[in-house]
């Protein structure tokens, strides 16, 4: 399932001591980061980095977590000047918004606050029911597609089941579907609908209002244009509906490992969804993950017990944002947790549509979010000036260093 990683810090290195009002710019750091992480060209032992599970020891939030507090460690010698250390907050979107959230949860002494963009902290064992995710997609679908479109999905897969029973059927439908590689066993049709699942979870997660290209290429509102493409095809048999279903097309190897390790999330189909049923099965999950990655999970309490499960109450200076479209919100926080740890909701907004540039066509509500976050991010600094000594420079725009990590994959 893909996952969309964006990870960065935000260095404070310049103040007003006559106005606290907070004015951002920007600038990279030249710094190598290849023994960061595993994911996007940070491979920290090259073209080996997934060859072999010796090679990906190395791969875990937690080990994530500490080299960012290293290199946090290190930036402070470079960018504290004339104060002892600089205020950092950090965000991340995705799995980069979990990261973020968790390096204030766990080491609050290396930032000052996390904005936290579809984090989807609680997407865990008995913390939200399994079957909210798929539900969601449903959801988007359903609007967008006028019912037609997540109707036709929800009939295709016994379709396809039914059509793909023997040989004549798997090579009409790889034929039907122009398919790289034409289908020859049960688990070539299992890969298949799993490859199709992912599609229309993705394009419910990227369902921007304008045209996007880092998944692939796509239009202003995907998920519409998708429906409509189904929509237009006017079928009375199950071919009609196969050729509705494919009417139109569009570095998961870290992420796939991780969930196969320390972050398994539940996830279940059910009736009340597009999707072709299936419960959860932990042990199919974990018989599925050796297979593919040859390691199995020790348990789906890890991230819990590592980070503590919906128990937020000894964290603070956190912003939780979600946008609705969204899967991943399923397991989002949604809700002010205190007066420290906030939810900020975004209706009409896709995954982490807040941390994306502004856009002509952005939503009120995103605007909003993000002017939420500067206010957040204004208080944190006022509490940390707070408690220190103000620099005793006179500039009236701070400098900021922004690195992102982890961009994408």
């Amino acid at each position: 399932m893909k996952f969309i990683i964006i990870f960065s810090l935000l260095i404070v290195s310049g103040i007003s001591t006559e106005n606290l009002k907070y004015t951002f710019e920007t600038k990279y750091i030249e710094m190598p980061l290849d023994h960061f992480t595993y994911y996007g060209t940070s491979l920290p032992f090259g073209n080996l980095s997934f060859t072999d599970l010796k090679y990906l020891g190395y791969l875990s939030s937690s080990q994530a977590l500490a080299d960012y507090v290293y290199l946090i460690n290190d930036l402070q010698k470079t960018y504290s000047k004339d104060v002892k250390r600089l205020p950092v907050v950090a965000f991340g979107g995705s799995y980069g918004g979990m990261l973020s959230a968790w390096l204030r949860m766990k080491y609050p002494n290396s930032i000052v606050g996390a904005i936290a963009s579809s984090a989807p902290i609680w997407q865990f064992k008995d913390m939200t029911p399994c079957g909210n995710f798929d539900r969601i997609v449903t959801n988007v679908f359903e609007a967008l597609g006028r019912g037609k479109c997540s109707l036709t999905i929800k009939n295709s897969w016994a379709v396809i089941r039914s059509e793909t029973k023997n040989d004549t059927g798997k090579a009409f439908l790889s034929k039907l579907w122009n398919l790289c590689s034409p289908l020859k066993s049960q688990d070539d049709v299992d890969d298949l609908i799993e490859w199709l699942s992912n599609i229309y979870i993705n394009l419910a997660m990227v369902n921007y209002p304008y045209p996007t290209s880092f998944l692939v290429p796509l239009p202003a509102n995907p998920v519409r244009e998708f429906c409509s493409e189904i929509n237009s095809v006017k079928y009375k048999d199950n071919a009609g509906l196969l050729n509705a279903i494919g009417k139109d097309d569009l570095g998961e190897a870290g992420w796939n490992f991780q969930a196969c390790t320390e972050i398994v999330m539940p996830m279940c189909s059910t009736d009340f969804d597009m999707f072709e049923n299936e419960a959860w099965d932990f042990k199919k999950f974990s018989d599925a993950c050796f297979k593919t990655e040859g390691v199995r999970p020790r348990s789906e309490d890890v991230p819990i017990l590592e980070y503590g499960g919906k128990d937020l109450r000894y964290a603070s200076n956190i912003v939780f944002s979600n946008g609705l479209l969204d899967p991943w919100s399923s397991g989002g926080v949604l809700s002010n947790i205190s007066d420290s740890i906030s939810a900020v909701i975004i209706p009409d907004g896709a995954h982490h549509f807040d941390l994306r540039a502004n856009n002509k066509n952005d939503s009120e509500s995103v605007r909003n979010a993000r002017k939420f976050h500067i206010h957040q991010i204004g208080k944190w600094l006022d509490q940390y000036y707070g408690k220190t000594n103000k620099p005793k420079r006179r500039e009236y725009n701070l400098l900021s260093a922004l690195q992102y990590f982890n961009i994408m994959y």
